[in-house]
């Protein structure tokens, strides 16, 4: 009835009178269900904005899409799997380094498989991973 200050202060505060088998998961329930909260209650995250659409690639071997694909079986020792895409004709290069692989092997992986051939590309889009992040 006199409403809830979260589940932590909640649980405190009926802890001084009341106390029966499943109390903390009562309240967590109760207080994430709470349709007041829902109502009242702001998003804390930033707001994205808008998407920007990636520009169209114009030559092939140009502009270049990275990902890793991971939990792959073992071949010879390594077990993730980069795979190199060129936006403009869809061309794929693939390359395989092991699981504990640091951010000096991926450049020099991927001067093997794509830059020896094709040259350096224009621009290279990636997921945010914290190995291109750091300065790839």
């Amino acid at each position: 009835m006199g409403g809830h200050i979260g589940v932590t202060k909640t649980i405190t505060w009926l802890s001084e009178n009341l106390t029966w088998p499943g109390l903390r998961a009562d309240v967590a329930n109760f207080v994430a269900n709470c349709i007041e909260c829902q109502f009242t209650k702001y998003e804390t995250k930033h707001i994205v904005g808008l998407l920007c659409p990636l520009p169209v690639p114009f030559r092939p071997w140009e502009d270049l899409s990275l990902d890793f694909v991971i939990g792959l079986p073992f071949f010879q020792g390594k077990i993730v799997l980069l795979v190199v895409v060129d936006r403009f004709s869809k061309g794929i290069h693939f390359g395989i380094i092991p699981q504990a692989h640091t951010a000096h092997m991926v450049p020099l992986l991927f001067i093997d498989i794509v830059v020896k051939l094709h040259g350096i590309p224009r621009s290279l889009v990636s997921v945010h991973d914290p190995l291109f992040i750091s300065g790839f």
